[in-house]
Formats: C-alpha cells, structure tokens, sequence
C-alpha cells in the first residue's frame, strides 16, 4: 500500500463514522479485470476492497499456479488420476448436495480414493448416482499434507488477517478446495464472519449468484430463515448479479454480499475466506449480532442459570466458530504484529514484511483499524463482562500502544 491510498481509506471510514455516504452503490453488473501489469493493489484496494464491489479477474492472473499445470488434464477436465496418485490417502469433508438439511447440506468424511472412485462412477452413470450427488467441500490441503506450489497468493489478497491469525497459531485456516462434477452447487448464504474470499477455478466453469448486503433481506419468511435455494425465489428480490466464471478465473466475493453457487462442469476450485481492516467492522458487527441471537434464544434462562453471560459465550462460540474473548485474541495478534512493523520503521517502507507480505503504510492502516474496533470491543458491556484477568496485555493497555502508534503514523 502507498500513503496516497492509505490516506484515501482512512479518509473513507472517517466518512462512514461521521455518516457520509461511502459511495459505490451496486453495479449493474461485474467489473471483469483482464490484464495484471495494468491492475495494481491500489487499483483493488480503491475499486473493488473500500466500496465493498465484486470482481472477477482473468485467468491471466493464475497461469503461473502448479495446481492449472498438475490438476487439469489436455482436455481442460480434473486430472483425477494425478490427484489420486498425490493425494487418495487424504481423508476430505463431502456434502450430499441432494440432501437437505437446514439450509444446508449433510457432510461426511471419505477418503480421497473413494472419493475419486464415486466421481468417475458417477460421470460412466451420466451423472447420476444411487449415493446421491456428492460435492468435495472444505478440504484444508494446505493445512493438512505438503502442497505442490499449489496455487500462489494473489498481492490483492494478502492483507488476510483471519489466515494471519490461524497460522499463528498452527491449528486452522480458512484455506479451501472445492471439487466435484456438473451438478454440484453451494446453498444461498453469505461467508463465515462476514468476510471476503475468492475463489479460482482451476479447471469447470460455475455459475455464481450474487446479492448486495440488505438484498437478502426481501427473501426472508415468516420465522426470518434465509431460503436454501434462491432460485426459486428471485420473483421476490432484485435480479441478482450473474458471473459465469471460466476456467482460471477468480473471483472476489465482498463482504455480507449472499450468494448461490452452481457447477456447470466437473470443476475444482481454490477458495479463501479472509479478513482485513476493510471488513473488520463488518466482522465485529456479526458477532454482536450473533451474541443478541444466542441472548434471545436462551432469554427465559437469563435470571436462574448462573453465569447466564459466560454459557451465552459458549454457545456462541459452538455455534460461530468464535466468541468476544477470541476476537479479542484475533485483533491482539494482529495488532501486535502490525506494532512491531511500525517499530521497525523506515527500514521496512520501501520493502515488504515477511510475515504479512505488506509494507509500511499497511501497517500504519491496519493499526488505524485495528484501534477503532477495539475501542468499541472495549466499550461493549458483554465484552466487559468477559474475564480478561489473564489477558496480556490488558485490553486497555493494548488500546492505549495503538493509540501511541497512531500519533507516530500521523508523521508517515
């Protein structure tokens, strides 16, 4: 990031405090970006990251990627004998996109040969299968075997605090390979936490339905459920925006923008979710809302449960996959990480941190981002009902080194 884009972003959420639209509004359709040398960070981060606006970037973007090479055969289909061969022993998450359940589908663990063997049973049956039709979902391949330059990070996304954060502490990530034949298709929803992600077809095409944040909101019921198949209810909302997406491209799904997912074609994908400080008030504001909902559903226990508050955490983090007393391990990570950039100083501004793969002035607007969220974390009285006794450092000792950091960033 250069300083005159960091003084435009904090420009921008200067704007969004003191009630001035941030512009932007929602397109009539996606930008699709064709060429890298003429698209820089700034050019995302300006365009696509602080309106919060969808985008799609050209299989120029990923050509260099092992898994284009290695994945795909001659005919541009899955090379699944090769993924056998490197991977069958892996033990991957499938979903029975036949099955319903809630809003989602049921998930069972299969090993990557069985996997394999039920896909090219399935394509010889035309597509059909007494199992149902299984999608490859989740699978953390990063994470869980050496990866084969599987793909390389794109510079637009490298701000990812949320992979920041679980590499750190070497137990997740929110690194993902999606695989499985025509037919197979994601429920409507919105990701994890409010976050973006993107998502690359190393080979297939998907069709992608996209709704801006408060869209959704027309396809509610009666109980305000969300429905599982938005298709048949687009006579109710705005038509959403279309993205057929090819082979090698990549698209960039916003924050809170809902989405429905179909393979058009036997497809692998890569997919991220990630967080930064363009979302990270996005992120603090879910899990507020989260809290309110597990609050209300276990309301008629609040005056005979003891430690009514600590259980109502717990259930939240069963439920959301985080709590207010991790968030605030989350922004402490990265806030300190952040400081020791900015400590290190002139020396880093003309080169990029090794941990972060960002430079001086992202540090310095991280920070600036990082220091508002925890403010309002601070102020919020179920935050302060959180024992932090063994936090270290204290929340408002924390506050108070990025407060100090700000001071100095006023001078970069």
């Amino acid at each position: 990031m250069d300083r005159e884009t960091r003084v435009h972003a904090e420009r921008h959420f200067r704007g969004l405090r003191d009630g001035v639209p941030g512009g932007g509004g929602t397109p009539g359709r996606v930008a699709f970006i064709q060429a890298p040398e003429a698209f820089s960070y700034a050019d995302f981060f300006r365009s696509f990251l602080l309106p919060n606006l969808p985008c799609v970037f050209s299989r120029a973007f990923t050509e260099a990627w092992g898994s284009r090479r290695r994945w795909v055969t001659p005919a541009g289909k899955p090379d699944l004998d090769h993924l056998l061969r490197k991977y069958g022993d892996a033990v991957v998450p499938v979903a029975n996109c036949g099955v319903r359940e809630y809003n989602s589908n049921p998930k069972e663990y299969m090993v990557l040969r069985d996997y394999i063997s039920y896909w090219k049973d399935y394509i010889q049956g035309g597509y059909s299968s007494p199992r149902g039709c299984l999608y490859l979902k989740d699978w953390h391949l990063c994470r869980d075997s050496s990866a084969e330059d599987v793909f390389i990070l794109p510079v637009y996304f490298s701000s990812d605090w949320l992979n920041e954060f679980w590499d750190a502490l070497d137990v997740d990530d929110y690194r993902f390979v999606y695989a499985g034949p025509t037919g197979t298709w994601s429920p409507f929803h919105a990701d994890i936490f409010c976050s973006f992600s993107w998502s690359v077809n190393i080979c297939g095409r998907k069709k992608w339905l996209l709704f801006p944040p408060g869209q959704e909101e027309a396809l509610r019921d009666c109980h305000g459920g969300l429905p599982y198949d938005v298709t048949s209810m687009l006579q109710h909302c705005g038509p959403p925006l279309e993205i057929i997406q090819e082979a090698g491209e990549m698209v960039f799904v916003p924050s809170g923008w809902h989405h429905q997912v179909h393979n058009l074609d036997d497809t692998i994908s890569i997919n991220h979710n990630w967080v930064n400080g363009c979302n990270l008030a996005s992120m603090w504001h879910f899990l507020q809302r989260e809290l309110c909902a597990v609050q209300h559903e276990i309301s008629e226990w609040r005056d005979s449960m003891p430690e009514w508050h600590h259980h109502c955490q717990v259930i939240m983090k069963s439920c959301s996959g985080i709590n207010f007393e991790e968030f605030y391990h989350f922004l402490k990570v990265i806030a300190e990480r952040r400081l020791l950039v900015l400590k290190q100083g002139a020396e880093r501004a003309s080169e990029h941190d090794p941990d972060t793969g960002l430079g001086l002035q992202q540090a310095a607007f991280d920070i600036s981002r990082l220091t508002e969220v925890l403010a309002s974390v601070i102020a919020h009285p179920d935050f302060q009902r959180v024992d932090t006794g063994a936090f270290s450092p204290q929340p408002l000792e924390l506050l108070r080194r990025l407060e100090e950091a700000m001071a100095a960033i006023a001078e970069l």
